[in-house]
C-alpha cells in the first residue's frame, strides 16, 4: 500500500491547541463497523456502549517532562528533546540546534550543570547528564512537558496535570497515550458501577511516534523501537473476560501495539521487552474487541494501525464526517470508539 492511500485534508484550526476544560466533555465518534454506521456522541456517554464484565485496558506510563533548554559552548541555543532515559544519567535525545555537535560537546543548562555528547546513532544523539542527581529528577526540575510538534505553544503549568493520564504511574514516556486523557475520575467510577474491569500495559511512548513516514511504498517503513511490559496478570485477565463472553477494548493504540507484540502465533502471553510493531491493513488484530482513540495525522502509522482495525476506506469516510462536523483533532482533541463488531 502506499503512503498517499491514507491521505485525508484537515483544516488547520481544526487540530486542538488547548485542552477543554472538563476531560470527559470532548466528543466520541462511535464506529459500528460491521454494521457500517457511526453515531455522534460524547465522551461520557462511553459507559452506555460498554456491558458488564468487559475489559478496559489502559497504558498506565507517565509522561516524563522531557524537554530542556541550553546552550552550546560557543553560546547557541539547544534544545533537548529526550527519546529514552538510558541510565541514571543518560539518554538518548533530539536536539534542536543550528549545527549540530560533535563527540565531546557540552551543553550548559538552565541550573549550570552540563550534557556531554557522547556520540550519535543515526538521528539521535547520546547524552551523558553531568549532575548529582538522577536524570528524572533533573528534568521534574527543569523539564518541560514535551507537547507534540503541532500544538504550537510553549507547554505551561496546566500540560503539566493535562499532558497526563489521571491513571499514570510509570514514569519513562515522553509522548501522552492521548485516548487516555479523555478519562476523569468521575468516568472511571461510573465505568466501575457499570461493571466494567480494568487492566493495565506499560508501554513508554517515545518521541518517535511523530516522525513521519518517508518512503510511499509503506512496506518498506521502518518503526522506532519502544520499550513495553505485558504483565501475566493482564494475560489472565484478557483469557477470564473472553472465557465469559466480555470483550477486551483498548484504550489508544499503544495498548493494540503492546498486546500484538506480546501476541505470539495467536496466543497472547506475558511479554517485556522492545516493540518496533508496524500494524497496517493486511494485518489481522487479534487481541482486542474494540478501540478507544483519538483522531491522528494524515499519513501516519496510527492511522494505519486503525485502518487495519477498521477498513481503510471505512476509517477514511469517518474523518471525513469528523471534519464536516468539526472535530477536534490529534492530541486534546476528540476521540472515537471502534466497535469490529458492532455493540
Amino acid at each position: 500500500m502506499k503512503k498517499s492511500d491514507f491521505d485525508f485534508d484537515l483544516p488547520h484550526e481544526l487540530i486542538a491547541q488547548t485542552p477543554l476544560a472538563e476531560r470527559s466533555a470532548s466528543r466520541m465518534l462511535l464506529l459500528d463497523v460491521a454494521a457500517g454506521r457511526r453515531q455522534d456522541r460524547m465522551f461520557r456517554e462511553l459507559p452506555g456502549f460498554l456491558q458488564p464484565g468487559d475489559l478496559l485496558v489502559f497504558n498506565d506510563t507517565r509522561v516524563l517532562p522531557a524537554r530542556l533548554y541550553g546552550r552550546k559552548e560557543s553560546g547557541g541555543a539547544v534544545e533537548i528533546l529526550i527519546e529514552r532515559v538510558t541510565g541514571a544519567h543518560e539518554a538518548t535525545v533530539q536536539l534542536g540546534v543550528s549545527k549540530k555537535p560533535k563527540e565531546g560537546a557540552r551543553i550548559e543548562l538552565a541550573d549550570g550543570s552540563h550534557a556531554l555528547v557522547l556520540g550519535r546513532d543515526e538521528s539521535f544523539f547520546r547524552l551523558h547528564f553531568e549532575a548529582p542527581e538522577p536524570l528524572e529528577k533533573l528534568l521534574l526540575k527543569l523539564g518541560e512537558m514535551p507537547l507534540p510538534p503541532y500544538i504550537e505553544r510553549h507547554a505551561d503549568a496546566a500540560d503539566l496535570e493535562r499532558y497526563q493520564t489521571v491513571y499514570a504511574r510509570e514514569p519513562g514516556a515522553v509522548a501522552a497515550p492521548t485516548a487516555g486523557l479523555h478519562f476523569d475520575e468521575p468516568l472511571l467510577a461510573a465505568l466501575r458501577e457499570r461493571g466494567v474491569n480494568f487492566g493495565y500495559v506499560t508501554l513508554h511512548v517515545g518521541a518517535g511516534t511523530f516522525q513521519p513516514v518517508r518512503v510511499e511504498d509503506i512496506s518498506g517503513h521502518h518503526m522506532h523501537s519502544e520499550w513495553l511490559n505485558v504483565g501475566a496478570g493482564l494475560v489472565e485477565q484478557i483469557h477470564r473476560t473472553r472465557a465469559a463472553g466480555g470483550r477486551v477494548v483498548a484504550v489508544g493504540t499503544t495498548v493494540v501495539r503492546a498486546l500484538e507484540s506480546a501476541t505470539v502465533d495467536g496466543e497472547l502471553r506475558p511479554f517485556a521487552g522492545e516493540t518496533q510493531i508496524f500494524i497496517f491493513p493486511g494485518y489481522r488484530i487479534t487481541s482486542i474487541d474494540g478501540l478507544i482513540t483519538n483522531f491522528h495525522l494524515p499519513q501516519s502509522t496510527l492511522l494505519m494501525l486503525v485502518s487495519a482495525l477498521a477498513g481503510r476506506e471505512f476509517m477514511l469516510d469517518a474523518y471525513r464526517h469528523a471534519v464536516e462536523q468539526r472535530y477536534r483533532f490529534f492530541s486534546y482533541g476528540d476521540a472515537m470508539l471502534i466497535l469490529p463488531q458492532g455493540g
